[in-house]
C-alpha cells in the first residue's frame, strides 16, 4: 500500500519504535528466564508464563496490530471528502441529516490534522509498550515492579489521546464555510 504524503512522514516515529521494539526483543530473548510475566497488577507481577516467542513478543505483536489499525484509520480519514468539498445541493438522508451534518472533517486541513493526530496516538502507544517491554524482558524472574511503571505507561497514552481530542475539537470549533 502506498501511503499519502501526510501519512508517510508522520508514520516514521511509529516505524522506528516498532523496529526498536523488535530489535530489543530479539537481543533480549536469549537472556530471558524460563518464566516471564504474563500479567502485572498493582502489587507487581501476579501471573507468569513459560518463555516462548508468542509470550515474549506479545507487546510487539499488539503494537503491530495497533499500528496497522491506526494507520488505516489515518489513511481513510484523508480519503473522506471534507464537508467544504461536498456539493452544496446534497440531498438529505433518511432522518433529515444533510451533507453538512455528517461526521466528516470540515476541511482538507482538518482531515490532515486528524490523520496526524491518529499517528501521534499510535506513537504514544508504542512508547507506552516500550516501557512495558522493559518489565517483560528483564533478565530475572522478579515479582516486584517499579512504582512509577503505571504512570510511565499511562502518561504517553494520555498525551496521545489529548492530541487526538484536541484535533477533533479544533475541527468542530472551526466555523463551516
Amino acid at each position: 500500500m502506498v501511503f499519502s504524503p501526510p501519512v508517510r512522514l508522520w508514520l516514521l516515529p511509529s516505524a522506528a519504535l516498532l523496529a526498536v521494539l523488535a530489535l530489543w526483543g530479539v537481543l533480549r530473548y536469549p537472556h530471558l528466564p524460563n518464566r516471564i510475566p504474563r500479567h502485572i497488577g498493582v502489587n507487581g507481577v501476579d501471573a507468569w508464563t513459560e518463555r516462548s516467542i508468542g509470550s515474549a513478543f506479545v507487546l510487539v505483536f499488539v503494537y503491530v496490530g495497533v499500528t496497522v489499525l491506526l494507520t488505516a484509520c489515518a489513511e481513510l480519514t484523508l480519503r473522506v471528502t471534507p464537508q467544504d468539498e461536498l456539493p452544496k445541493d446534497t440531498a438529505s438522508f433518511g432522518n433529515g441529516l444533510t451533507g453538512t451534518s455528517l461526521n466528516r472533517p470540515r476541511t482538507r486541513a482538518s482531515a490532515i490534522r486528524a490523520a496526524r493526530a491518529l499517528l501521534v496516538l499510535n506513537a504514544s502507544v508504542g512508547i507506552s509498550l516500550l516501557v512495558g517491554c522493559g518489565v517483560l524482558w528483564r533478565s530475572t524472574a522478579n515479582q516486584e515492579v517499579p512504582n512509577w511503571l503505571f504512570a510511565a505507561m499511562l502518561l504517553p497514552l494520555l498525551a496521545g489521546t489529548g492530541v487526538t481530542v484536541a484535533a477533533g475539537l479544533k475541527d468542530r470549533r472551526t466555523p463551516a464555510s
